[in-house]
């Protein structure tokens, strides 16, 4: 058997964006509709929202049959692609996916749901993709991309054999998945209960007045942020950041801070000093995102990373040393209590909002400051054990789909012999 494919552009060997829902469409058809924050990068499709016609979305327009896969033309680099599987017959997808149909003559929607996730084909879409904070690629574009176009008899082995594999694969980062979830939510259960309750489970409780807070320790007390702080919660620069200058000040946006609340170093921006002066950085400063997907999430900077000063949907909190350690606010934003008044607080209208003001509103119980120092040092004990162990998991998990795309792009592109596939 041959182990070299035929090359076609994808316009040959299937069709685009062949139905939509008409305008007409009863006013009252409840459709699922399917947007690009639904599909995730391996293909699975999450929370569909269903809504009647005259109050779905614009984009809600692309009708699936069974065998489409949908490739998302925004956003690319997020890489949305799914194949659609026996759908429901009012599943509707958003305008910002391509509905590619194969030619059943000539490509098996088995074999198709792995030619459109080989690398040469998918950093084609990302090459050819305009835009910075929304590159998108039009249809006519993406249908100019070459695929790998073995017969049919060979799309059946390759499918099967990748069927095969990609599924063990898949099972092992689903187990890995889990255990991220479980060691996620000891590490979250670890720290309410040492920000709320402190580290004596002996110690006498009273009533926080507070249904989310419950009991706190008796010799504490529960006061809002706003009165912890040294100065009042600001807000950073509503400045364009310029590129990284070494003698500049750092400009730290939302996109800098990682999941963990720690700085990512490789997205370095600046401001010029005389732009950022009002808003540079103090040791220990806490920042807190005020909106979209990160609002509510924190920050706290530390000297050593070098002069900084922070972007407007970013607010600072400055905490008074004689009432809270900043650290320990910093723990308290990773706790159930405070994601309860953050999730309570939150404006949903088209982008979630956290307020300045809010953030003063924010209440925590507090301890006096040697316990606070206590709880920290020993948070950063405990937590630094889960989070070895996070980082291993996450790190065999990248390994693992790394593995899954490279498998295969080798086994679309003719590197694997075919009769290897049957072994």
């Amino acid at each position: 058997m041959r182990s070299t494919f035929e090359k076609r552009q994808l316009k040959y060997a299937a069709s685009i964006n062949d139905e939509s829902l008409a305008e007409s469409t009863d006013p009252d058809f409840e459709l699922k509709y399917v947007d690009i924050g639904n599909v995730d990068s391996q293909g699975n499709i999450n929370e569909l929202t269903v809504y009647p016609f005259k109050k779905a979305p614009s984009r809600a327009r692309r009708k699936v049959k069974h065998g489409d896969v949908i490739i998302s033309t925004v956003r690319t680099y997020l890489q949305a692609i799914t194949t659609i599987k026996e759908p429901e017959p009012n599943l509707i997808v958003s305008t910002g996916f391509a509905v590619v149909r194969p030619k059943t003559d000539l490509l098996s929607d088995d074999y198709f749901k792995y030619a459109v996730r080989e690398s040469r084909f998918l950093d084609e879409v990302q090459a050819k993709s305009k835009g910075v904070s929304y590159p998108a690629i039009n249809s006519s574009e993406l249908a100019d991309i070459l695929i790998s176009l073995p017969s049919l008899e060979e799309q059946k082995l390759i499918a099967d054999y990748l069927d095969r594999e990609t599924t063990e694969i898949d099972n092992l980062i689903a187990e890995k998945e889990k255990m991220l979830a479980l060691l996620e939510e000891k590490r979250e259960a670890l720290i309410s209960l040492a920000v709320t309750r402190g580290l004596d489970s002996n110690i006498s409780l009273k009533r926080s007045g507070l249904d989310w807070l419950g009991d706190i320790p008796k010799h504490w007390h529960r006061t809002r942020l706003k009165h912890l702080a040294k100065e009042p919660l600001a807000y950073g620069a509503n400045e364009a950041a310029l590129e990284d200058n070494p003698s500049y000040p750092r400009f730290i946006r939302i996109t800098d801070i990682k999941e963990d609340g720690s700085l990512r170093l490789e997205t370095f921006k600046s401001l010029s000093p005389e732009v950022a002066q009002p808003y540079l950085l103090n040791d220990g400063d806490v920042l807190l995102a005020r909106s979209g997907a990160t609002v509510g999430k924190a920050f706290i900077y530390r000297r050593e990373w070098g002069k900084a000063c922070f972007a407007g949907y970013l607010i600072r909190c400055r905490c008074s040393k004689e009432k809270l350690i900043p650290d320990f606010l910093f723990y308290y934003t990773q706790s159930n209590s405070y994601w309860s008044q953050i999730y309570a607080g939150t404006i949903q209208a088209t982008i979630q909002n956290f307020s300045g003001e809010k953030y003063g509103d924010v209440f925590m119980p507090i301890p006096p400051l040697p316990e606070q120092q206590n709880i920290v040092n020993y948070l950063d004990y405990e937590t630094s054990k889960i989070v070895k162990l996070l980082v291993a998991i996450r790190e065999s998990i990248a390994l693992l789909k790394e593995r899954r795309s490279a498998l295969i792009t080798a086994a679309v592109t003719g590197q694997i012999k075919l009769e290897d596939m049957t072994a």
